[in-house]
């Protein structure tokens, strides 16, 4: 499910949480999607019950990456994300962080990617103060959008 507004996304975390679903909350910008991307969104899967991700729009990758990147808009790779089973909804945030997001729907389990550290990681202390975990999946070398970017590049 995508939800194009975060009433919507909080709405249905709401419903999830009622229903005695465990939801656990991931980012980032999913450019260009890759093994990486789909083991780890596997394995924050399988931290709960429901996954959602918070997905870097278009200004928000800009922003972070440079004026070349994303390389595919956000409805796509919104799209692209709400395809896997491990997805369970993906919802877009403008702002550099997803610190605002987190406030709002306070997952019970906060994951990252191997290249974080719990001290690092925007809403590690409003997740572990509601009583929710941090996980931390390892990283996996080798796979990333900008190797991807620069080997086409060289092409």
């Amino acid at each position: 499910m995508i939800a194009y507004n975060w009433d919507k996304a909080k709405k249905q975390v709401n419903d999830w949480k009622l229903s005695g679903c465990r939801i656990v909350f991931t980012n980032g910008c999913f450019d260009i999607l890759h093994r990486g991307h789909v083991e780890y969104l596997i394995e924050a899967k399988a931290c709960g019950d429901k996954l959602v991700i918070a997905l870097n729009s278009d200004s928000s990758v800009r922003s972070l990456k440079g004026d070349t990147r994303p390389i595919q808009n956000q409805e796509d790779r919104a799209v692209i994300l709400d395809s896997l089973e491990s997805v369970d909804l993906v919802v877009v945030f403008e702002q550099e962080t997803p610190a605002k997001i987190i406030n709002s729907l306070l997952p019970d389990v906060l994951v990252k990617g191997g290249d974080y550290t719990e001290d690092i990681i925007v809403g590690a202390d409003t997740v572990t103060k509601e009583g929710g975990q941090i996980k931390i999946i390892p990283f996996r070398s080798g796979y990333s959008t900008s190797i991807i970017f620069e080997k086409i590049v060289k092409l």
